[in-house]
């Protein structure tokens, strides 16, 4: 499972999870066409591709698009934000696509988040750590009345004492719950052997230079090490936690 999240989806097909499955390969020229629409400020250069078990939460300097009928997914640093709902509005609904969600996680910060727009509308978003709620706006969904609950707590290691302030679930968990809901598989686990899992979705892998900079390739270049963009992330948490 990927350690760290950012995507965002969109969706016009009634069933996405069954998309997925029945084409196993993505538009090439559809994500290329995508990649520069969102980046008009950068050289667009195809790089290697993969699945989105690596390729879910890549650097600032890549982006990764799957482009499938009625279902287009784009991983892309610009979608872990703090506040989801300060997501650029050229990235809420770039293809007049019905549904629009965004699902971003980091194992290591403890940190989850979503959001939900429908015909770029926004709906829904929530996004925490496991002691602060930055952005909870919009009406609570029915599916997430469990985790309110407290029936998913935070597991924590043995020897570890609970802060005061801790929620009733873990955000990571609590996001990967909305991509159950919204798209039909979760990211970490899966609950039998017949479900869609991220290694099985394929992504096209394009690298972002400044305009002009972009060297001449005979061939695309080796994948580079995952990575997550959690820089810009971690000061604002952290700027967060002084303040409140």
């Amino acid at each position: 499972m990927p350690s760290t999240v950012s995507s965002l989806w969109y969706v016009d097909a009634p069933d996405a999870v069954a998309v997925l499955r029945e084409h196993p390969g993505p538009d090439p020229d559809a994500a290329f066409a995508l990649a520069k629409q969102l980046n008009p400020d950068r050289d667009v250069v195809p790089a290697a591709s993969g699945t989105m078990k690596v390729w879910a939460g890549p650097d600032p300097e890549s982006v990764y698009i799957g482009c499938y009928p009625g279902v287009t997914v784009v991983c892309s640093n610009q979608a872990a934000l703090p506040r989801p709902t300060k997501l650029p509005e050229l990235l809420v609904r770039p293809l007049a696509s019905e549904h629009t969600y965004l699902v971003s996680y980091d194992l290591s910060l403890g940190w989850g988040a979503f959001a939900e727009w429908e015909r770029g509308e926004f709906r829904r978003s929530f996004s925490a750590t496991r002691v602060n709620i930055l952005e909870d706006e919009g009406m609570p969904r029915v599916w997430e009345r469990p985790y309110w609950a407290g029936e998913y707590p935070i597991e924590l290691v043995p020897g570890e004492m609970p802060d005061p302030q801790l929620l009733p679930f873990d955000p990571p968990d609590f996001a990967d719950a909305a991509n159950q809901e919204w798209l039909g598989f979760r990211y970490r686990g899966k609950a039998s052997e017949d479900e869609l899992t991220a290694d099985r979705i394929e992504v096209c892998g394009f690298s972002l230079f400044p305009k002009g900079e972009a060297p001449a390739l005979e061939a695309p270049p080796e994948p580079r090490v995952e990575y997550a963009n959690k820089r810009g992330l971690l000061r604002w948490l952290r700027g967060r936690d002084r303040v409140s």
